[in-house]
């Protein structure tokens, strides 16, 4: 084990910095154990202590045996001896002494016999024992055969142990800080233990030379093999680190710029990782957004399909007009929505035994399928009371009679009309539904109002009749309140459902329901079903 005692960070960062490249330690690895080890000194220096640094390597498998706990286990490879003395020997022979930091001093020996001259970070050989600090890290490059008995020999993998040691217990992390490498910190200790590439020759913590180009700390081999070799220490450079040591600028700078070119490259994977993240990303939008517009068209086709077969059901359940002598009848069926397109508002018109036509127009409360079961059932009960004689004013009343046990919340309104094709007589019978329209041929229109109340009301049924009578070229006009309450206002719909009656009286019947309805329909501000008739008396055919 070797240690220093540093009272400043920068020559503490050089000498961690050597360790981690002498030792062949990733370049990211070692920024981060430099980084880690300034982080946690810089609180301590800064309180006026000094901090120890120490090195040792231990196999892995005796920090397994060991739990871990710093200096636990045998270096891998090495062994120790013991020497006296304080400085190194001028013939490689001698052993080196460490000197502690006041504490007491380790001495190891480290033989330097057979060891061939070692090249130098400026490229330039040297004689190992004349080059003070930096020829302990050049001595490594010696080939294991030919280093004697007793010296550092090449090993297998283990750990790099480096503690960080404190003379009071005031060691911890800045605050809301995370040491960049993981450390066992307690308040007068931290180590890290760092995992060595297999083949690396135990280094420990490099010295430095003092003024007078004595080594002033740290003792060991350098690696001599892979990377390029550390500079060796200038004789002469300056102190100025608080501790006597003295950093090499030149290895400094090239350990600085390997660490910066790192980084470099970090960043510039990281970019280009998010180049590509980006690229795929945008890839997979694209196609989820092609899927999405594929299953936005798929589902389109699916409403379409199903509105139309609904439609063709709903067609079929609605009665086409009929062909009677002297009037002329069309119908116009529009639902609330597209994706729903049945409803409530239905009609049924045919002819009696006695000649008369009957026209039902029927508004069921709701929307949707429920609704347009609940006007069936009301149209076919009219059409069976109506086909059995009933008097048309107990019509409505009778309905809801026979409807109430089987649709206890069917509300519905009811208008019935009877013409006489003959004679043009108009019958009505109301029950809570929109009176009915007449335009005359001769000009002006009025409104046919019976009150009533409608299926499913409080004392249903139509409390008179209303009889008229339709001349030739007279329009008759049957809705539902769809058509006139498009603005939410009835009376102001009624009137202009008179101005778009009149405006379209003269064209032909099967054109006037639909053009009245774009009419009533340009400004909605609630969407309802909408069903209007067109009746037309005409003159007869001889």
């Amino acid at each position: 084990m070797s240690r220093h005692t540093f009272h400043a960070l920068p020559p503490l960062r050089h000498a961690v910095r050597r360790l981690g490249a002498a030792n062949a330690l990733p370049v990211e690895t070692r920024a981060r154990l430099v980084l880690s080890v300034s982080a946690l000194a810089d609180t301590v220096i800064q309180a006026g202590y000094g901090v120890t640094l120490e090195s040792s390597r231990t196999c892995a498998t005796d920090r397994s045996s060991s739990g871990g706990s710093p200096g636990a286990g045998s270096r891998c490879g090495a062994s120790r001896g013991r020497a006296s003395g304080d400085g190194a020997s001028g013939d490689g022979h001698g052993a080196r002494n460490r000197a502690g930091d006041g504490a007491g001093a380790e001495d190891e020996t480290e033989a330097a016999a057979g060891v061939p001259r070692a090249r130098s970070g400026d490229g330039e050989t040297a004689p190992a024992a004349a080059q003070g600090a930096s020829d302990v890290a050049e001595s490594a490059a010696a080939p294991a055969a030919n280093a004697p008995a007793g010296s550092t020999a090449a090993a297998g993998s283990g750990f790099l142990a480096v503690t960080l040691r404190t003379p009071a217990p005031v060691l911890a992390p800045p605050a809301g800080a995370t040491l960049l490498l993981p450390a066992e910190v307690s308040p007068d200790a931290a180590t890290w233990h760092v995992p060595l590439p297999a083949g690396t020759p135990e280094v420990r913590i490099p010295s430095g030379r003092g003024p007078d180009g004595a080594t002033t700390g740290g003792s060991g081999r350098l690696r001599g093999s892979g990377p390029a070799p550390l500079a060796p220490l200038p004789a002469s450079a300056p102190d100025g680190n608080g501790d006597g040591t003295a950093t090499d600028p030149a290895t400094e700078n090239r350990l600085l710029e390997e660490e910066l070119r790192v980084a470099l490259a970090r960043v510039d994977t990281l970019a280009a990782d998010q180049r590509r993240l980006t690229h795929e990303l945008a890839e997979t939008n694209s196609g989820v957004l092609a899927l999405y517009v594929q299953l936005e068209e798929r589902d389109e086709q699916l409403r379409s399909a199903h509105g139309h077969i609904l439609r063709e059901l709903e067609d079929a359940l609605r009665p086409p007009p009929i062909a009677v002598d002297g009037l002329e009848l069309a119908v116009h069926y529009a639902p609330a929505g597209t994706d729903a397109p049945t409803g409530g508002d239905f009609y049924d018109w045919f002819t009696l035994p006695d000649g008369t036509v009957h026209i039902t127009v029927v508004d069921a409360l709701g929307h949707g399928v429920r609704s347009t079961r609940s006007a069936l059932n009301v149209t076919h009960a009219v059409r069976t009371l109506a086909l059995e004689g009933h008097p048309l004013k107990s019509i409505v009343a009778r309905t809801d009679e026979i409807l109430a046990p089987l649709d206890p919340e069917l509300m519905a309104t009811v208008l019935l009309a009877r013409i006489d094709p003959a004679s043009g007589d108009l019958v009505l019978a109301n029950g809570s539904h929109p009176p009915a329209l007449v335009v005359r041929a001769a000009g002006g229109e009025e409104y046919l109002e019976v009150r009533g109340r409608g299926v499913g009301y409080p004392f249903p049924g139509s409390e008179r009749l209303l009889h008229a009578k339709l001349d030739e070229g007279d329009l008759l006009v049957l809705y539902t309140d769809g058509l006139t309450e498009s603005r939410r206002d009835p009376r102001e719909g009624e009137q202009r459902l008179a101005e778009s009656a009149r405006r379209h009286r003269d064209r032909p019947v099967r054109e006037i329901p639909g053009a009245i309805a774009e009419d009533m329909h340009t400004v909605i501000l609630h969407s309802d079903d909408t069903l209007a008739l067109a009746v037309r008396q005409t003159p007869r055919s001889r």
